[in-house]
C-alpha cells in the first residue's frame, strides 16, 4: 500500500527543485537528487514539479483548479442524469397507472 506523501513535504521538495534546477545539468537530474534526499519517488517528484509549473503558469496545461472544477462538474453530471433517469422511469410508471385502456 502507498504511503501518504504530506502537502508539506510536497511543497518543500518542490521547491528544492525549483531552487536547484540551475546546479545540474537537467531538470531530470535535479528531480533525481531531490528525490532521493528527501526520500520520495522520482516519478511522483516529477509529476509534482510539473504540476506547480502548471499552476504558476511557466507551462502549458490543466491547473489543479480546473482539475478539481472538471471533477466537480462530472459528479454533478451524473448526480443530474441519475435524476432524470427516475423521473422517467416515475413518469412512465404514472402515465401507465392513469391510461384506462391498461385496466
Amino acid at each position: 500500500m502507498p504511503r501518504k506523501i504530506g502537502p508539506a513535504l510536497k511543497e518543500r521538495a518542490v521547491r528544492l527543485v525549483r531552487e536547484h534546477r540551475a546546479e545540474h545539468p537537467s531538470n531530470a537530474k535535479a528531480v533525481e537528487a531531490v528525490a532521493r534526499q528527501e526520500g520520495v519517488v522520482r516519478e511522483s517528484l516529477r509529476r509534482w514539479v510539473m504540476q506547480a509549473d502548471i499552476d504558476a503558469g511557466d507551462r502549458e496545461g490543466v491547473t489543479s483548479e480546473e482539475t478539481a472544477e472538471i471533477k466537480r462538474l462530472k459528479a454533478e453530471n451524473k448526480r443530474l442524469r441519475e435524476d432524470v433517469a427516475i423521473l422517467r422511469a416515475a413518469a412512465t410508471f404514472f402515465a401507465g397507472e392513469l391510461d384506462p385502456r391498461g385496466r
